[in-house]
């Protein structure tokens, strides 16, 4: 896991993240958002982000990683499902939602 500036990463690798999409508008995990709102999780807090975050090397490693912190992330991200997402389809808006 590394923390991310996306100008800074390799093209031509995969990058995994941790992601959420808001299940109701104003949703507890991001209050004042709209319903469908996409966020990165950041690993520090365990809160929806949309600038802070880490990125994995590996599929696998990003879900062992939601596994791991599972019980922290039911709590910030009340009725969300957590999902491993490539960071590129993410960005693009093709994934995540």
């Amino acid at each position: 896991m590394r923390r991310c500036e996306v100008d800074r990463l390799d093209s031509t690798r995969t990058y995994w993240v941790p992601t959420v999409a808001s299940p109701h508008r104003d949703w507890a995990g991001a209050p004042g958002c709209r319903k469908g709102a996409r966020f990165i999780i950041d690993s520090r807090t365990m809160q929806a982000s949309r600038d802070e975050f880490e990125t994995f090397d590996s599929q696998l490693d990003c879900l062992s990683w939601i596994m791991r912190h599972r019980a922290d992330l039911n709590r910030n991200a009340p009725e969300a499902s957590i999902r491993a997402v490539p960071l590129d389809r993410w960005l693009l808006g093709l994934e995540g939602v």
